[in-house]
Order: C-alpha cells, then sequence, then structure tokens
C-alpha cells in the first residue's frame, strides 16, 4: 500500500491551513461585534470564509472515508499514536463545531450566512435568540482551543521532521 497521502488529500490538507489562518487575520482585524453591530465587509468575510471553511472540512470528511489514511509503517509507541488521533480528531470536530456556533450567532443578531452571496445557506437559529447569542461566546472560547490544538498539530509536525527524523510531515508535504 502506498504511504503518500495523495494530491486530494494534500490539496483539502493545505487549503483548509490558508482557509484557517486567513480566517484568524481576519477574526482578528475586524471589528468587535457588539448589540447592534452590522455586518460590514470583514464580517461577511470573516461569515463567508467559516461557511467554506465547513464545507472545505466536510469534502475532507468525505474523501477520509473513500480513502482512509496511508498507514506510515513502524508508526511508534501506542500512546503517540493515541494522541495523534486524538488530537486529529479534535480538530476535525472543532473546524465544524466553531463555525456553525459563529453561523447561529449571526443568525440570531439578523444576519444570513453564506459564501460571499454564492451558496446562500439557512438560518439554525431565530433572530434574537438568547441561545444564538450565547453560542458567539462559545465560538470564541472554542476558536482559541481549536488555534491550541492545531499548534500542538504543527509542533508535532516538526517534532517528527527534526527530532524523530521520520517522514510523517514529508509525506503532506508538496510532492517535488
Amino acid at each position: 500500500m502506498n504511504k503518500e497521502y495523495s494530491g486530494v488529500d494534500k490539496g483539502l490538507h493545505w487549503a483548509t491551513a490558508l482557509l484557517l489562518v486567513t480566517q484568524y487575520v481576519v477574526g482578528f482585524t475586524m471589528p468587535a461585534i457588539h448589540k447592534g453591530t452590522q455586518p460590514e465587509i470583514l464580517i461577511n468575510t470573516h461569515l463567508s470564509l467559516g461557511a467554506l471553511i465547513i464545507l472545505v472540512v466536510l469534502a475532507r470528511l468525505v474523501w477520509r472515508l473513500i480513502h482512509p489514511v496511508p498507514p506510515l509503517g513502524g508508526e511508534g509507541p501506542g500512546m503517540m499514536m493515541l494522541v495523534s488521533r486524538l488530537l486529529h480528531g479534535l480538530i476535525y470536530v472543532l473546524m465544524i463545531v466553531v463555525p456553525v456556533l459563529g453561523w447561529a450567532n449571526a443568525n440570531a443578531r439578523g444576519w444570513h450566512v453564506g459564501v460571499w452571496g454564492v451558496i446562500p445557506l439557512p438560518d439554525i437559529r431565530e433572530s434574537g435568540d438568547p441561545l444564538g447569542r450565547k453560542m458567539g461566546d462559545i465560538h470564541m472560547m472554542c476558536s482559541y482551543v481549536l488555534i491550541g490544538l492545531v499548534s500542538i498539530h504543527v509542533l508535532a509536525a516538526l517534532y517528527h521532521h527534526f527530532v524523530v527524523k521520520d517522514r510523517v510531515l514529508a509525506r503532506m508535504l508538496p510532492s517535488r
């Protein structure tokens, strides 16, 4: 069995990484959202990126179901593999949960979510819904947890590359 990730795996991985980095840059530079805030270009971009992240992550999950992760061979201690699977699972969950919480919060504020006006998404909370408004706070907290988990993911990949000197990082890099 091939131990390398496919071009689709790599493309979806790096597209997700780029979307997340862009989303956090937009999120940290957009104006604070308070009662009465109206969506402007950065807020609408943030909402669109969140919707796009959901779509790309769902595509990744479907692809992963059809094309399981290629085994590395000699994958290392069982605890390391368990932690790796747990970390990846939590990252996937949060890449869906964080944007859905933001989407619910946006709907509770009376805003509609879609991908740049091309792909409208249905409202999942009613305008004025108090639970939807609370979801904004949870969205923020979970986004910081996601940053932490992705940071651990990156550090683990660098650890494998520079300390363990295996192919964990190399097999996800673009082919030469």
